[in-house]
């Protein structure tokens, strides 16, 4: 089949063209009567990040689309690295992105004695073999992966009787063997153009704990042995994965055949997706915790879901990135920026307005009565009166931002200068009559008058103001801190730097020294110390932010109010 990209039609939430659905659109009309079941097989060994959220989207959505279920699968298989607390972050992300396991959820490690029955069973067939070689040795029998030319030379093992075998195996499965020192091996064909094919590794010796059996293990079945077995076994009829397993097909066919399965599931795979100015692999990603550079997994700098979820990214900005990103059966790099943008269609319409000075700047009113406070009522969003209004307390000190203030404008600079006028949003003209200062020369406040017959009106007169600024009561405000988070890099291509060619401390030299600057001192109207983690605001004319979740007294900046990016038209 050819080749198909993929752009969403962001308002009925389906996509363009689908390859996957395509194929199974086709199966159907050909009279396959099969259900779409789906799984997402996540291993333990780390958070999960916007590149999981791809593959989360396409077997969930796809599963949904067909009236089918969707499962998730822990590959527990491998207990160096696993643990419990990346199997609960793993469960709390995907509910939180609304991709709960309607099939249920399942551990590779609870079908660890299935896998060894058939294990058991290939070996009595002829069709897997206990071998000697080392590590190293197994890596030179098997050749090339790259150079065809290159073929697999057959083991001095492979032809041990099928009792020798089950005697090896078995004394395997007891401990009598330290790590390393015996495989069990599928028979298949040393000479096949396809390395994954050269008579795999399909279970290894390893004397570890295991975060859910204990001590019970000492053998584990590899990746590609157990995972077509559980497909099978769950009722898995489409096994959708990433790119990196295209190759893997023939083996995880050639195991559902010679165990036995009648229902075949049917492995297909779609292309892996980049993200520009980050990086995806765990083994980068857990350098940068490991090293100090982020303060854990869910560093809003983090490309991880609980990351993002933090920083104040939503759920459906992200699976809406997924697929205006595209689905193709060729990998892809996705711009950071298109993220960002689908958070802001979704923000500019949900996002409640508060009022906020980061660099605040004292105003006195010298005309208004000392001890006064009147109200002005502001909307909640410009667009949409049903939201609703909040009254604002106006009093006669005030803040207005730093940057709001020029004592040398320049040209066409129309907030307050000196002499100048300028309207309080939704509230008075006001007029810039005497800039006092501090010692150092830096401005201590701004002492103003009021026309205080304008109200949030018109000018009697009919003069023009043409500048607005936002401002905040000095009597009334809240104080906090804000970190404007910006990119954990400096270069959009940082991704290339995390292949096998370069070392994990490479990156380092790309990392942006001012990605997480903090604002303290801000100002804000009470209203924003009832938000809770998560819910995010526009802080109007600076951006988006939500409280952090763990530090105190501390917002973070999700994304700025616009960056002039664009999306292709065809996204």
């Amino acid at each position: 089949m050819a080749e198909k990209e993929v752009y969403s039609d962001k308002n009925s939430g389906e996509a363009a063209s689908n390859f996957i659905h395509d194929i199974i659109d086709e199966d159907r009309r050909n009279g396959a009567e099969v259900s779409v079941h789906t799984r997402f097989p996540p291993e333990p060994n780390g958070y999960l990040h916007i590149g999981s959220a791809k593959a989360i989207w396409i077997n969930s959505y796809t599963a949904e689309k067909y009236g089918g279920l969707f499962n998730l699968r822990y590959d527990d298989t491998n207990p160096m690295k696993e643990s419990t607390e990346y199997v609960r972050s793993i469960y709390e992300d995907l509910c939180w992105l609304g991709a709960e396991p309607t099939g249920g959820v399942f551990y590779g490690s609870d079908y660890f004695e299935k896998c060894y029955e058939f294990a058991v069973k290939l070996i009595k067939n002829g069709d897997a073999y206990v071998c000697d070689l080392s590590k190293e040795d197994l890596a030179e029998y098997r050749g090339s992966s790259d150079d065809f030319s290159d073929k697999g030379i057959v083991s001095p093992y492979r032809d041990r009787s099928v009792e020798e075998n089950l005697d090896l195996f078995e004394r395997m499965k007891n401990g009598e063997f330290p790590d390393g020192a015996r495989t069990l091996r599928a028979k298949i064909d040393p000479d096949s153009d396809n390395s994954y094919l050269r008579d795999p590794v399909i279970y290894r010796i390893r004397h570890i704990n295991h975060h859910r059996q204990g001590n019970k293990w000492c053998v584990y079945p590899m990746y590609d042995f157990a995972h077509p077995i559980q497909d099978a076994i769950e009722g898995i009829t489409y096994s959708l994965c990433s790119s990196e397993f295209r190759n893997h097909r023939p083996l995880y066919e050639w195991v559902v055949d010679h165990c036995g399965f009648e229902q075949k599931p049917k492995q297909r795979e779609f292309g892996r997706m980049n993200v520009t100015y980050t990086v995806m692999s765990k083994r980068f990603l857990r350098f940068l915790v490991e090293r100090g550079v982020v303060d854990g997994w869910d560093d809003p700098r983090m490309p991880t879901i609980s990351g993002l979820r933090r920083r104040g990214y939503t759920a459906a900005s992200i699976f809406d990135f997924v697929r205006r990103a595209g689905v193709s059966t060729t990998d892809t790099t996705a711009a950071a920026e298109l993220l960002d943008y689908c958070l802001r269609e979704e923000l500019g319409e949900t996002a409640p307005r508060r009022v906020c000075v980061t660099e605040p700047v004292k105003v006195v009113i010298t005309n208004y009565p000392e001890g006064k406070t009147e109200y002005f009522k502001l909307p909640n969003h410009p667009a949409k009166p049903e939201l609703g209004y909040r009254d604002l307390p106006f009093t006669r000190e005030l803040y207005i931002e730093k940057a709001d203030f020029a004592e040398t404008p320049p040209p066409k600079f129309f907030r307050m200068k000196p002499g100048g006028e300028v309207r309080l949003m939704g509230a008075y003209i006001v007029r810039c009559d005497e800039v006092v200062k501090n010692i150092d020369g830096t401005v201590k406040e701004l002492r103003c008058s009021a026309d205080l017959e304008t109200g949030c009106g018109t000018p009697t007169d009919g003069r023009k103001v043409k500048g607005t600024i936002h401002w905040i009561s000095a009597g009334s405000c809240i104080d906090f801190d804000i970190i404007m988070y910006d990119r954990l890099f400096t270069i959009p291509d940082v991704a290339s730097y995390t292949t096998s060619d370069h070392e994990v401390e490479e990156i380092l030299e790309f990392v942006n020294p001012d990605s997480a600057p903090r604002l303290i001192g801000c100002k804000a109207e009470p209203s924003v110390a009832d938000a809770k983690p998560g819910e995010a605001m526009q802080f109007v004319r600076t951006g988006y932010f939500t409280k952090d979740s763990r530090l105190e007294n501390t917002y973070n900046r999700i994304v700025s109010l616009k960056d002039g990016y664009k999306p292709d038209a065809k996204s």
